[in-house]
């Protein structure tokens, strides 16, 4: 199955972002872990939220989360406390995304985690119980989901949690939304040099409502950036995020794309601004990696990518797909030291008919849908269902502005 995205005469569209899932998979962690009785306002319908609401209020000892990482990392150090004895596993991509660091740490910590099938793979059995904490030391450059996920549960730990981070700390931003939330939740943290120390605590619990997903804001200002004659509203959009991918609005700026704030959103503007070439450090915000590498091959703009080296161990190795798909379209990318993507302006030779693979990515599937807006003949998208990792209304919503989405020559819905 694929789709075909072809350009409208003009983008117009006040669109409804989802919810952060970054936010609502923590704040469900964290619900869970405050025993709160109340439900989460404007939760993500992503399937990665989706799998996270299910196996929390499940009875089951058995769970299956398919291709979601964030809860494998974060159920795996929940479960890890909860007395019982659990399996979770997942796709056979997922069962090849490692998690060696996340368990050695846990068992470190006086947790029970046992590998099923490979060690230091998914899928694991857990022994849930009283954790008794301490002190252990975490390299820096490790995701700061399995960072994150120790963090959550520190505060219940007998002895509570200092984790030591050594070297460079990649996406930082992450780390402190984690502890921003805890705080939220009653849990102060205390992050001095490369120490994060958290007492034993109790949470406690509070109404909490999700904000909208700046990450999926990523694809509409990309939009806003490749069409000339545009106008793109973005609901639900916090000036003071705690989302380190708001970051994406102050780069968008040297590719052309204004930010105004109102108390709706946000309202993109064309600013006149167009950078000759855009050099930027990912490290603390890799999810966005995807939609500025394709943004600036379509806008010709050379770009030199660095802190990418997380990218390798997402859905895919984003890069390897990032510089196989672009070939297609005729743009030549180099990468370095599994953490460094540059184009110079080499290209190539493009496929005549090129389809987009999406690699059961959904970042894959959205970060190359803009390019239908520089195509004549639009572009195609293979297994274009894969957004509903964290934007499951994605295409609908590029209809809404415009954009012909088309199944097999069909229009998916009426426009």
């Amino acid at each position: 199955m694929s789709y075909t995205i072809k350009s409208p005469v003009s983008l117009k569209a006040s669109i409804q972002l989802p919810a952060s899932k970054s936010i609502s998979n923590r704040a469900l962690i964290l619900n869970a872990l405050s025993y709160s009785p109340y439900e989460i306002r404007n939760l993500s319908d992503c399937d990665d939220t989706e799998v996270m609401v299910r196996a929390l209020n499940s009875n089951e000892r058995d769970f299956d989360i398919k291709a979601a990482g964030t809860a494998m990392r974060f159920l795996t150090a929940f479960l890890s406390k909860v007395v019982g004895e659990w399996t979770i596993t997942g796709t056979e991509r997922m069962k090849n995304r490692p998690i060696k660091i996340l368990v050695d740490a846990l068992n470190a910590l006086g947790a029970r985690v046992e590998y099923m099938e490979k060690d230091g793979f998914p899928p694991l059995r857990i022994f849930g119980s009283a954790l008794q904490g301490g002190e252990i030391s975490l390299a820096g450059g490790v995701s700061s989901q399995y960072i994150s996920a120790l963090l959550m549960i520190a505060p219940l730990m007998e002895n509570g949690l200092t984790l030591h981070l050594e070297g460079a700390v990649i996406s930082k931003p992450y780390i402190n939304l984690t502890l921003q939330l805890m705080e939220q939740y009653g849990v102060k943290a205390e992050w001095n040099g490369p120490a994060i120390r958290v007492r034993p605590q109790e949470y406690r619990p509070v109404p909490f409502t999700v904000e909208s997903d700046w990450s999926a804001a990523s694809y509409w200002y990309a939009m806003m950036a490749l069409s000339g004659n545009a106008e793109i509203e973005l609901l639900g959009l916090f000036k003071n995020s705690l989302q380190g991918d708001a970051a994406g609005a102050g780069l968008f700026a040297q590719l052309g794309v204004g930010t105004v704030f109102t108390d709706r959103g946000v309202v993109l503007k064309h600013n006149g601004n167009r950078t000759k070439k855009l050099n930027y450090n990912f490290v603390n915000e890799p999810d966005l990696a995807q939609t500025f590498v394709v943004a600036c091959a379509l806008l010709n703009i050379p770009f030199r990518f660095t802190g990418l080296q997380s990218l390798k161990i997402k859905e895919t190795d984003r890069i390897e797909a990032l510089k196989t798909e672009l070939r297609k379209l005729g743009y030549l990318l180099t990468d370095c030291n599994g953490s460094i993507l540059e184009w110079n302006g080499e290209r190539c030779e493009p496929q005549a008919h090129p389809v987009i693979a999406t690699y059961e990515d959904h970042r894959m599937a959205m970060a190359f849908a803009p390019a239908a807006l520089v195509r004549p003949e639009g572009i195609e998208i293979a297994d274009p269902q894969v957004v509903s990792k964290s934007y499951p209304h994605f295409w609908e919503d590029l209809q809404k502005a415009g954009l012909l989405v088309m199944d097999n020559g069909e229009l998916t819905m009426d426009n």
